[in-house]
């Protein structure tokens, strides 16, 4: 399945989707320092929106197929399934940033992750209180969940119907000189996709109102 036009993203919606996922993680980033007590640092360069397939083959591809992944449903003005997905290395990575490096070995996994659940659930969040808030829209958000697997098991299959597309972006992150890969992944159905294009192209529309009204005369 290749995606469909009303699902494509123009250079335009593109840029103003990854500046809006920004302000969110840059949002997330701040929380994040006061859970670690150090300096964190989170980007997103570039948003797309690809088929589950492909996303999933292109995480394989760089970080192999020993994964974790924090997921959280969403509901409103669109749906769909809200992934933050490191190697397996950046979760134990993230875990000594969290709470150092004398960690007990019995108590390791369960401390990952609660680590990884609370650092999903704040990026994974801001991301979406940002985007509702700048699109002036409501959503609901489900407990998270951490999951181990392969690409193929945490993206693919997971709409019903068939296979979904994915909002696919990569995460620059940093926590106390710690560098770490992740990406975010939205996973939603065409009318979802298709609902959010729309609020986009509101909001840029809102923008470019504001702009002309500032310029001077």
């Amino acid at each position: 399945m290749t995606v469909p036009p009303e699902a494509a993203l123009s250079d335009l919606e593109r840029d103003a989707l990854t500046e809006l996922v920004n302000i969110g993680v840059s949002r997330a980033a701040a929380s994040l320092r006061q859970m670690v007590g150090g300096e964190v640092l989170l980007s997103v360069p570039s948003v797309e929106i690809i088929e589950e397939r492909i996303a999933s083959t292109l995480i394989e591809e760089r970080e192999g197929s020993d994964l974790v992944a924090v997921r959280q449903d969403f509901t409103g003005a669109f749906k769909g399934r809200a992934l933050l997905i490191f190697p397996q290395s950046s979760g134990a990575e993230l875990l000594r940033a969290v709470v150092g490096d004398e960690i007990p070995p019995e108590e390791a996994a369960e401390m990952e992750r609660e680590a990884l659940a609370e650092t999903g659930n704040i990026i994974l969040n801001n991301c979406l209180a940002t985007m509702a808030n700048m699109l002036r829209r409501s959503f609901n958000m489900s407990l998270p969940q951490v999951l181990r697997g392969d690409g193929r098991m945490l993206l693919e299959g997971t709409q019903e119907g068939g296979e979904g597309l994915v909002l696919f972006l990569y995460i620059n992150f940093a926590v106390r000189d710690r560098s770490l890969r992740g990406y975010i992944a939205m996973v939603m159905d065409l009318p979802s996709l298709g609902a959010l294009r729309r609020l986009v192209a509101d909001f840029i529309e809102r923008v470019m109102d504001d702009d002309a009204e500032a310029a001077p005369r």
